[in-house]
């Protein structure tokens, strides 16, 4: 509900967001410019009859005076028959320059006003606004709960280039934009009466009739009585007319004064209304507060980007959208139910639904949300869901786990849960464990082990399928591979080799390949980090291969560390590669997994092959901010990783501490041993502030993180609570 809230009212809007955007940016500037021409003297030391009387000295036809919010005063005269005005110079009366408005600014206002379309035009703009306020409001709430909650609004930005650009930009101006368009959505409803009206009336016209000659302006009393700070006009009598007189108008009401004696004749204050609107026109236009206009202008400025990559992200997902395949509920032999947020996870239930029915079965594809209460002819029931924020249920699953439990206990139908998640939110996969435990609860028969998949890898997918089809008796073979950049070939330089024979390692180093350096406008690869993955597409197969890269775009080499595992294409591919031989690969960020800046320590954990992307923090660690690494191998006489760089690293102090565990030696232990065996160091280093990478197999993982909630216990610190401070990440496979 949330994303229709935000992204129809937002594609509606959009090209009207633009041009008021756009044309507000430019009219901020004005306030700014006003400011800086006027002499604004300090509140309480010039009253309006001084203003006045120096002003007359210079200018004897002075009819009109004028305040700006921004403080400039302007004086209208006439002078020998022609007529003139002037910004003034409080202090002395005398001219700072001749005033002219800016036809320029005045086109842009009437722009920004109505479109250069009258009342119509002044609809149409309030009605922009409005929608404005509400793509503004379910932005924010959206991106709530997309973060998983309030606290974590400032975390590191999740998605595409287009998802982070624009949710990046939302989350810097949503304050100033949702402030704009409700303030410009309450001006245009006074305008067109749907609030009380805000207009301040004038007094009723007094009646003089005085023989005696009217008194100098600067003897006014009830000018003397007005501060300059609070004047907005006043206007002088005309000099044949003995019946006429002052009118003064201020920041709290309108009045007219009587030129001989000075009274006050009538006075009408603001009313309520008059001031909020003066107060909500203030906040929209920046007109008095010239800083407000800076901010609002650099708010505005973001509009156009939210409005192209907004389109950029609805385009993607209406491009994405699940298609219709499959057989209807009545004749399905297998039923698959999907819960997804922005329809990634339906990519995935295609791909096994088309590799099904290639297979033999009859399969019916639903959202979560289409649950029946019968399926007269399945024999089982796959769910593929992913998690939102913090463990809520996607957009197509939101009713799921209520129908369920509504669901009658004769349906009993064998099922199988694949979650979706990020391992880097404290919820990992949390609402596919919830459908877990609740359909175990209803007493239905597991078909095969629920299986959470960390950030759409298609590896750990394709693995499951194999098993899901083994379960059904059939060899399932499902290759989805979602939308990847394009590729291009890298020539490998040198490798080290490492490891046993039954299961070698080795460090690779590639670079751009010449012929495609010539061949192409970029003569450089994608800038990348240490931490970054390097997708590899192994011959005869569309499904890239990730590893971790062990250096950056400054060392001129992409950097792998690569276990050969038993049928792997890839790692086999790889093995077989020699010097001067090309792969085809992408580059693709991964700025989750990087240290912190500053000076805050860094605990690095890795075990094999995901000692690369540690490798490659600490001898970029130029700062010699503390970095303690702990590692585990097999044996430290065949694959001890990077020994010789890190005691390098070790001397000249880019790393603190090396501490190691092999596994395949007398006495061996696990790196989680390793940690329990510091557990005091640790604490301390934590408590101090310290953030905590992991890189490694899943098993690694979880036995760490098994170790640090037991290390941690005393300090009430878990392994959750750190990732949800951004001070746990990981990097797992």
């Amino acid at each position: 509900m949330l994303r229709k809230l935000h992204s129809i009212p937002g594609l509606v809007v959009g090209i009207f967001a633009i041009v008021l955007a756009i044309s507000g940016a430019i009219m901020a500037i004005h306030p700014v410019l006003e400011r800086s021409q006027a002499v604004v003297p300090p509140a309480g030391e010039l009253s309006v009859a001084q203003l006045a009387d120096r002003i007359v000295s210079h200018y004897p036809g002075t009819e009109q005076i004028k305040r700006t919010p921004s403080g400039s005063v302007i004086a209208y005269y006439t002078n020998d028959g022609s007529t003139g005005a002037a910004l003034i110079n409080p202090t002395t009366g005398n001219a700072i320059a001749p005033y002219e408005p800016s036809r320029f600014f005045r086109w842009v206002k009437d722009l920004h006003r109505s479109l250069m379309l009258g009342d119509a035009g002044r609809g149409t703009v309030g009605i922009a606004a409005a929608l404005m306020s509400i793509v503004c409001l379910s932005g924010l709430l959206f991106l709530v709960r997309r973060q998983g909650g309030w606290r974590n609004l400032a975390k590191p930005l999740k998605g595409t280039l287009a998802q982070r650009v624009h949710t990046q930009i939302g989350r810097i101006t949503v304050v100033v934009l949702l402030l704009s368009a409700l303030s410009g959505t309450y001006m245009s409803a006074t305008r067109f009466g749907l609030l009380p009206d805000a207009s301040l009336k004038e007094p009723p016209f007094p009646t003089v009739n005085h023989d005696a000659p009217r008194a100098p302006v600067g003897d006014l009393k009830a000018l003397r009585s007005v501060d300059l700070a609070q004047l907005q006009e006043l206007v002088f009598p005309f000099p044949d007319d003995p019946q006429d007189v002052y009118s003064l108008r201020t920041t709290r009401g309108a009045g007219f004064v009587d030129p001989v004696t000075g009274d006050l004749l009538s006075f009408t204050p603001c009313p309520m209304p008059s001031g909020v609107y003066g107060l909500i026109y203030q906040l929209h236009t920046g007109e008095g507060l010239w800083w407000l206009a800076i901010i609002l202008g650099i708010g505005a400025l973001g509009v156009p980007a939210l409005s192209m990559t907004g389109t950029v992200i609805w385009w993607r997902r209406r491009r994405s959208a699940p298609k219709s395949v499959g057989y209807s509920r009545e004749d399905a032999d297998t039923v698959i139910l999907v819960g997804s947020e922005g329809n990634t996870t339906w990519g995935f239930a295609e791909a096994l639904t088309t590799a099904l029915i290639d297979s033999g079965s009859r399969v019916h594809l639903a959202a979560m949300n289409s649950l029946a209460r019968s399926y007269p002819r399945a024999r089982r029931m796959i769910v593929l869901t992913a998690t939102y924020g913090e463990g809520d249920a996607p957009a197509s699953a939101s009713g799921f786990l209520d129908r369920l439990e509504r669901m009658s206990d004769d349906l009993n139908l064998p099922y199988a849960v694949l979650g979706f998640g990020d391992r880097q939110f404290p919820a990992f996969c949390g609402f596919a464990k919830d459908v877990e435990h609740a359909l175990a609860r209803k007493g239905w028969p597991r078909l095969i082990a629920a299986e959470w998949i960390d950030r759409k890898n298609s590896q750990v997918f394709n693995r499951w399928s194999r098993r899901l089809g083994e379960s059904m008796g059939i060899e399932l073979s499902v290759n989805h591979t979602p939308e990847r950049p394009a590729t291009q070939p890298m020539t490998l330089l040198d490798r080290e080799s490492y490891g046993e024979p039954d299961s070698p390692i080795f460090v690779l180093r590639f670079r751009p390949s010449e012929s495609d350096m010539k061949n192409s406008r970029d003569t450089e690869t994608r800038p990348f980090e240490a931490g970054d993955l390097i997708g590899i597409l192994p011959p005869g197969s569309e499904t890239p291969r990730f590893y971790s890269l062990a250096s950056s775009s400054e060392d001129g080499v992409a950097e792998i560390c690569v276990r050969k595992h038993q049928g792997g294409l890839c790692s086999t591919h790889l093995q077989q590669l020699k010097p001067g031989e090309e792969i085809q690969a992408f580059i693709q960020p991964n700025p989750d997994f990087r240290p912190t800046t500053g000076g805050s320590p860094v605990v690095l954990i890795g075990a094999g092959t995901g000692i690369g992307p540690l490798a490659g923090f600490i001898r970029k660690n130029g700062a010699r901010k503390p970095m303690y690494l702990y590692w585990g191998g097999r044996n430290p006489n065949s694959d001890f990783l990077y020994r010789d760089v890190l005691t390098r690293c070790l001397e000249d102090k880019r790393l603190s501490e090396l501490n190691t565990a092999f596994s395949r030696v007398e006495q061996g232990h696990y790196v989680q041993d390793r940690l329990r065996a510091d557990a005091s160091r640790l604490r301390q280093v934590i408590n101090n502030g310290g953030q905590v990478l992991v890189c490694g197999g899943r098993d690694m993982a979880q036995g760490v993180m098994t170790a640090l909630d037991e290390i941690l216990a005393p300090l009430k610190l878990d392994v959750s609570a750190l990732r949800a401070e951004g001070r746990y990440l990981e990097d797992v496979y």
